[in-house]
């Protein structure tokens, strides 16, 4: 089944959004716990899954929760780089391989390529402190 995080809270199905960065601080002995602790959820979305760099024992704590909620429960990713350029993120190639071979069986893709939020909020704040006297309109966002 399909459905996004809207569609799952509708359904009064439990979700949970972390950053990747707070999944990363789960090593070692805590992995397992922390997965059996994720797998509660029926939705869990990591956001910023290839911001920054990972090393050896990240991937293996993300291949590790990407095995263990393969087929079995929903995970949402948002990344800033595409799977082509994931080899430039993941030290480990043949893990990250791994990793998207099973997010992107049974997924839906979803590929935006727009100014992001934050850029064109930045953009406007810089725009009205060079310009005091001229109003700057709000950013809105569109509701998929």
């Amino acid at each position: 089944m399909q459905c996004g995080p809207h569609e799952f809270i509708e359904r009064g199905d439990s979700s949970r959004f972390c950053g990747a960065s707070t999944l990363f601080g789960h090593q070692d002995l805590a992995l397992a716990a922390a997965i059996q602790k994720l797998d509660k959820c029926h939705l869990l979305i990591l956001d910023d899954l290839t911001y920054l760099s990972k090393t050896r024992a990240e991937i293996s704590v993300l291949f590790e929760l990407v095995a263990a909620r393969y087929e079995r429960r929903g995970l949402m990713i948002t990344a800033n780089q595409l799977f082509g350029d994931w080899d430039k993120v993941f030290p480990d190639k043949a893990m990250a391989i791994a990793a998207i071979d099973r997010l992107v069986h049974h997924s839906v893709i979803f590929e935006m390529n727009v100014v992001s939020y934050h850029r064109r909020a930045a953009t406007n704040r810089a725009k009205a402190a060079r310009e005091p006297d001229v109003p700057v309109a709000p950013v809105v966002t569109q509701d998929a």
